[in-house]
């Protein structure tokens, strides 16, 4: 990402300066993002454990309101919602940060259109997106209602969208609905400052509503499944390998000379070589809403939005899933640092 800096983002330096102890300077990953430390000082609902169920929601600022103090009461309605067992994890979309009048961070972008996608901007986007996750739907569902009701003068909810994890034994990769493990490839803790935490605790939310066509993927024979997906789907191993975590080969051939793990096959595509070893954290989850609409909240952390992008770029134009899935949401939001929230909250804008 690029280090220049512009006045406007003075109170994100400033947090990181605190954070750090050095007056006026901004803070090295290494003073702030050490494995101690990289979790204190970013919000839940990123590293943590993954609950089974999961609500996200946009909103918008009410317009005539008072943006800065807005923002400030809407942090405290959602921080007040921090209870054991319920994590709520605030971003801001693109839209906010012109609306208070401060610089938005490095990275900050909308994402462009693909091919393929038909997506709903009344289901996408927000000033503030947020994601609450539970043990259970139905504390995710109280808890968001209580902050749609709460904030209702100064928030306009846009969308909600409530997800759940597929029963699963503890330790084991979640499956989707197409029956393969997903998120076999996530970084590990050790690598999470490097991948998913940026200088200041923050990071990037890229969010994405994929409709899945379940019955008609899983009508094909399972080893024309495994070909588009790029792995075994009972053991999740890649195609050639036996066991899950074995390292994809991209270049194994077959006697007659083909890549075992074929040129359009989604693991081929999505691999973090075409990235110079770039990863994000997927938590995704997989949503029904009955009537055949049913698929997978693809939810990742990065450290630049940017990654995302290519990856996209790349399954869009050539993945042989695309046959079977079409995204029809999409938001992207920074996962503000805790100090930043903290300031922002307390009407600390950096002016």
């Amino acid at each position: 990402m690029s280090s220049s800096l512009t006045p406007r983002r003075t109170v994100l330096l400033a947090a990181a300066a605190a954070l750090a102890g050095v007056p006026g300077c901004g803070a090295s990953r290494e003073a702030l993002l050490d494995d101690a430390s990289a979790d204190h000082l970013g919000q839940p609902g990123v590293v943590d454990g993954q609950p089974s169920s999961v609500i996200l929601a946009g909103f918008d600022l009410i317009e005539g309101a008072q943006e800065r103090a807005a923002f400030g009461k809407a942090l405290s309605i959602f921080r007040s919602g921090q209870t054991s067992g319920v994590e709520t994890t605030i971003a801001a979309g693109s839209t906010l940060f012109r609306k208070l009048g401060v610089g938005d961070p490095d990275g900050m972008q909308r994402l462009p259109g693909f091919p393929g996608e038909r997506i709903d901007h009344r289901s996408s986007d927000g000033d503030v997106i947020i994601q609450v996750c539970a043990g259970g739907i139905d504390p995710c569902r109280r808890l968001v209602d209580q902050y749609v009701k709460e904030s209702s003068r100064i928030l306009k909810c846009r969308w909600r969208q409530s997800g759940f994890l597929p029963a699963h034994s503890e330790g084991e990769t979640p499956r989707n609905l197409f029956r393969f493990k997903d998120g076999t490839e996530n970084p590990v803790r050790s690598e999470f400052p490097k991948w998913v935490w940026d200088d200041r605790g923050g990071t990037f939310l890229v969010y994405r509503k994929i409709h899945m066509d379940v019955d008609r993927f899983l009508s094909l024979p399972t080893d024309r499944q495994e070909n588009i997906i790029g792995r075994h789907r009972r053991s999740g191993a890649p195609l050639g390998s036996e066991e899950e975590k074995d390292l994809v080969d991209l270049f194994a051939k077959t006697s007659s000379g083909r890549y075992v793990i074929p040129v359009d096959s989604h693991v081929r595509l999505a691999h973090s070589r075409s990235d110079r070893g770039a990863r994000m954290l997927r938590r995704g989850y997989s949503y029904d809403a009955g009537g055949g609409d049913q698929g997978l909240l693809f939810i990742a952390f990065m450290r630049d939005p940017a990654l995302f992008v290519r990856v996209q770029q790349r399954l869009a134009g050539a993945d042989a899933m695309n046959e079977f899935i079409e995204h029809r949401a999409s938001a992207v939001g920074y996962v503000l640092p805790v100090a930043v929230l903290e300031r922002f909250r307390n009407g600390d804008f950096g002016d």
